[in-house]
């Protein structure tokens, strides 16, 4: 059986990501129609070409296409690549269902958990596509601003895909000379790194707002990898998987970067702003606010131990002194370090 190589993609959605892939493909000589959802930034793109929303300042490719319907993003296309924020997922794939070919194969490049379900992104599309969308699926995870990668800045990221061949296939499609793509067989944990290491990266933001040092930032980011670690391989994860891109890897660009928008949200946190009046601020969306309320209902259904992802959202949502979680989560009872 052949496996001609992907040449026609559309990406769905226009945020700072979604633009910077969809650049990256068209520099490659991909054919590529980008779905903008707000009428601004379509006239911006088409017009200047540029996405001054949330790419301000970069110039993007004069062939790159934007669209604003799914039907005519979804035509003749060998790949759709999904970049939406996770709450919406379900909404674009069930609009995007009606004008998906057969034959197109499916990826994202979202990073969340859904609330009502907690579900992950290929859970969900699992739910609401044809079987025969999910044996190509695949997902992008792994340490990478839109901003740098744009800025051919050196970055590695992983590609998450049951079948070898059609893994192959995207890690072609997506390398370059700065942009470097390694492949795993690990769909779930993937995405279930990419998802939880934000809700870490807000408690690291925190820990810098409330003046902590070094010790602090490596002692909740290795722990933070623990729980991570503890509820991927309850769902079915391969522990190796959070040693690599998608999860150590991951969790120290959003703990530390400065670009990081929930290391930001965190930060603000920890300096006594609330949240609604931080959310209210951002044009972008920091998937670790929502996604908190996923992993810790996720970690209790699970049975599995998540002190950080807890305390987060106690105080995301419930009000919590961070002052008196760091006490909380430093005054439990003593432990091996390596569970069983």
């Amino acid at each position: 059986m052949s496996n001609p190589e992907i040449s026609k993609v559309a990406v769905i959605g226009a945020g700072s990501w979604g633009t910077t892939l969809a650049n990256l493909l068209v520099e490659k000589g991909c054919y590529v129609d980008l779905w903008v959802r707000e009428e601004e930034v379509y006239h911006q793109i088409n017009q200047d070409h540029i996405n001054k929303k949330f790419l301000p300042d970069m110039s993007l490719d004069h062939r790159l296409h934007p669209v604003r319907s799914y039907e005519e993003a979804l035509a003749d296309k060998d790949l759709v690549l999904v970049v939406v924020p996770s709450h919406v997922f379900r909404e674009v794939l069930n609009n995007m269902k009606p004008h998906l070919r057969p034959e197109t194969a499916l990826m994202t490049a979202n990073k969340g958990i859904e609330n009502e379900s907690l579900m992950t992104m290929s859970q969900v599309a699992g739910e609401v596509l044809p079987k025969e969308y999910m044996e190509r699926y695949a997902c992008l995870a792994g340490p990478s601003f839109a901003r740098e990668v744009y800025q051919k800045h050196p970055t590695a990221v992983t590609i998450g895909c049951r079948d070898k061949g059609h893994g192959e296939r995207i890690q072609r499609l997506f390398y370059t000379e700065s942009f470097r793509v390694y492949l795993s067989k690990d769909v779930i944990g993937v995405e279930l790194g990419g998802a939880l290491k934000n809700v870490i990266a807000i408690a690291a933001g925190m820990a810098t707002g409330l003046n902590f040092g070094y010790n602090s930032l490596a002692a909740l980011m290795t722990r933070g990898l623990a729980e991570i670690t503890r509820l991927g391989v309850a769902m079915g994860a391969i522990p190796l998987t959070y040693a690599g891109l998608a999860g150590m890897g991951d969790l120290v660009l959003t703990c530390t970067g400065a670009l990081s928008r929930n290391r930001t949200v965190g930060l603000k946190i920890g300096q006594g702003m609330k949240l609604d009046e931080i959310v209210n601020s951002m044009d972008m969306v920091a998937e670790g606010v929502k996604t908190s309320v996923s992993a810790y209902k996720l970690g209790m259904k699970m049975g599995v131990d998540m002190p950080i992802t807890t305390e987060v959202y106690q105080i995301l949502y419930h009000g919590k002194d961070p002052k008196q979680a760091v006490i909380d989560v430093m005054s439990r009872e003593l432990k091996p370090e390596l569970d069983p």
